[in-house]
């Protein structure tokens, strides 16, 4: 499965993104998580769907600092996923 979410709320200059990064990649997943301008987090994430529900709860939840207050997701097609590796940090230097 291939979902994305958009995660509101503090989540920028928090260390979300890195935490996002760790708890996707412990999890097996695919895919890629970044900041948007609009100051939320955006995830990619491809892989069965238990490992997506944990995501989620681990997305609720978030990181030390930060604050989640709405996590909007959606199912993407299935090729949107193709060609997405390890799960990576974008935009990060």
């Amino acid at each position: 499965m291939v979902r994305y979410y958009l995660v509101k709320g503090r989540v920028q200059g928090v260390g979300f993104r890195w935490f996002v990064h760790r708890e996707a990649a412990a999890l097996g997943l695919r895919g890629w998580v970044r900041n948007t301008e609009s100051g939320h987090v955006e995830v990619v994430a491809v892989g069965e769907e238990s490992e997506l529900k944990r995501l989620q709860a681990l997305l609720a939840k978030g990181s030390r600092g930060s604050r989640v207050d709405e996590i909007e997701r959606r199912d993407l097609d299935p090729s949107e996923g193709e060609g997405l590796g390890p799960f990576e940090i974008e935009g990060a230097w």
